[in-house]
This record gives structure tokens, C-alpha cells and sequence, in this order.
């Protein structure tokens, strides 16, 4: 089992500071993580989380609906969507009443990404050392904390 004081070899003038640093080397290790993994699918994964988005909606939503749902908030929202409309996983729907509003819909290529990336996915779990009470105690800290 990691020990944070072992991995940076620092000492904590508390557990307050020690565990606040050790959600932040947590986060930057799964951040890392998630990079490598959805690196091989050719995405990223602020491109998963509008696809996940998407596929969850079951139906076009406005761009804006798209970046108040998303897990991290990208500035670069709209780039990434052209992305993912260059990789042929959205499709843009112009509103035809209101021509300055774009919907947005996940197409058969974005579906047929998600249920890969879901399949290998489910093979390798990052919280697996967890059980599923110590997961659930995990996810009430952390919204306490928020």
C-alpha cells in the first residue's frame, strides 16, 4: 500500500496538509493515468467526458448544456468538439429556429468508441484495491470535502 510521506519523502505538519497533498498527487496520478489510457483510442479525456455526455443525453443538447455537465471544465470546450466532428464522433444540428444555437449529437462511430473503451474499461479498474463500502466511504469524503 502507497504511503504519500514515502512517495514525495516529505513530512506533514498535519493530517489536514497530508491529506490535502495526497488528494492532490492522487488526482495528478489518475489524471495521468486516464491520459495514457484514452491516449491509445486516439482521444483525450475531456473528448471521453463530451462523449459520455452525449450518449447519456439519448439526444442532441446545446453546446452549453455539453460544458455545465462536464466533469472538468474546459475552457477549450468547442475545440474539442471540432475535434471529435473531424473524427467523424458528432455530428453539429443547427437550430432552425435560432440559427446561433448548435446542438450537438453523438453519432455511430462515438457510440461504437464508447462501448470499446467501456469493454477494456471494465478490465482494468484504478479503485479495485477498494471494496465497494470503502469506494462508497471514499466518494461521501470527498464530497464532504467539497
Amino acid at each position: 500500500m502507497g504511503d504519500i510521506s514515502k512517495d514525495i519523502q516529505s513530512t506533514f505538519p498535519s493530517e489536514r496538509v497530508k491529506a490535502y497533498i495526497n488528494i492532490k498527487y492522487t488526482a495528478n496520478w489518475l489524471s495521468s493515468q486516464e491520459n495514457e489510457f484514452f491516449k491509445t483510442f486516439g482521444i483525450s479525456p475531456q473528448q471521453f467526458n463530451i462523449l459520455r455526455i452525449l450518449r447519456g443525453a439519448g439526444k442532441a443538447i446545446k453546446v452549453q448544456e455539453i460544458k455545465d455537465r462536464m466533469i472538468e471544465r474546459a475552457p477549450n470546450a468547442t475545440r474539442l468538439m471540432d475535434k471529435l466532428c473531424a473524427k467523424n464522433m458528432i455530428e453539429r444540428i443547427r437550430c432552425p429556429e435560432d440559427r446561433r444555437v448548435v446542438h450537438i449529437a453523438i453519432i455511430d462511430n462515438g457510440l461504437k468508441l464508447l462501448k470499446e473503451i467501456d469493454t477494456i474499461g471494465e478490465k482494468r479498474n484504478i479503485l479495485d484495491k477498494l471494496t465497494e463500502e470503502e469506494a462508497k466511504q471514499l466518494s461521501d469524503l470527498l464530497d464532504k470535502v467539497r
